[in-house]
């Protein structure tokens, strides 16, 4: 048997209607499992279930940070989809701004969408009866290389992905008992839809600048959807509060 199947198992992946999320949806979908979508789009979370193999799949636009309509969209799912055995937190929000021109505002923002709304999701999902007690769950919260190492003019986004490592760690200690594992993925740049036409990205000496920062080149979205197939999969039965650092390198250059 496949230890990294995850053939029988009910996945929500929030954030999924681009990016990082939909590949994983997608991909989580190929390795078996019945996906929950959620974003804010509703679009193009259709756009992300036409691509997804097998049935049983349901997807429900919210904000994630309208904690309220959060609590009832994942009540609604677990009664629609099923006890979900794994977690997968994509949504999120960057920021490249100076410290001097940093407002209280910005600094709201960025906390409610990176920091809040994990949490709240991890409150969630871990309600007695959304889960399998004798199958457990497996959360994964996306982090960044930028909690792990400086970059100027990123404090807000690294302050914000900081604290996700940090809560993993405790967040584990505290729900093992529960039969429940929380790891997060830090991830280097990857080239997604949403930043393929960004300066850094599309401008070539800037490229080839960020190219030249990990090792291996960018990343893509498989990457990191690999990554969370494992940590979803049986196969990582015995792994709760690390950081997997996926970044092609950079953090070691």
């Amino acid at each position: 048997m496949n230890p990294f199947s995850l053939e029988g198992k009910i996945i929500l992946v929030t954030g999924a209607s681009s990016g990082i999320g939909a590949q994983c949806a997608i991909d989580f979908s190929r390795m078996g499992a019945k996906v929950i979508l959620i974003a804010r789009n509703i679009e193009c979370l259709k756009q992300t279930l036409s691509k997804m193999d097998g049935t049983g799949h349901a997807y429900y636009s919210v904000d994630v940070t309208d904690f309220k309509a959060l609590s009832r969209i994942i009540k609604l799912a677990v009664s629609e989809v099923g006890k979900i055995s794994g977690v997968v937190h994509c949504a999120g929000i960057s920021s490249v701004l100076p410290l001097k021109l940093v407002k209280e505002e910005d600094i709201d923002s960025i906390m409610r969408t990176n920091i809040y709304s994990a949490i709240q999701l991890v409150h969630e999902v871990t309600h007695v009866g959304y889960y399998d007690k004798n199958d457990g769950i497996s959360i994964i919260l996306l982090s960044s290389i930028m909690g792990v190492v400086g970059e100027s003019c990123k404090s807000l986004y690294s302050f914000s992905k900081g604290a996700i490592i940090a809560g993993v760690r405790s967040l584990a200690v505290e729900l093992a008992s529960k039969n429940i594992r929380v790891n997060c993925i830090s991830p280097g740049v990857i080239i997604t839809n949403i930043n393929k036409n960004a300066r850094h990205i599309a401008d070539p000496e800037q490229r080839k600048e960020l190219e030249n920062k990990h090792l291996l080149g960018l990343g893509e979205t498989t990457d990191i959807s690999n990554a969370c197939i494992y940590l979803l999969s049986n196969g990582a039965r015995w792994v709760t509060g690390q950081n997997i650092i996926i970044d092609g390198g950079y953090s070691v250059r």
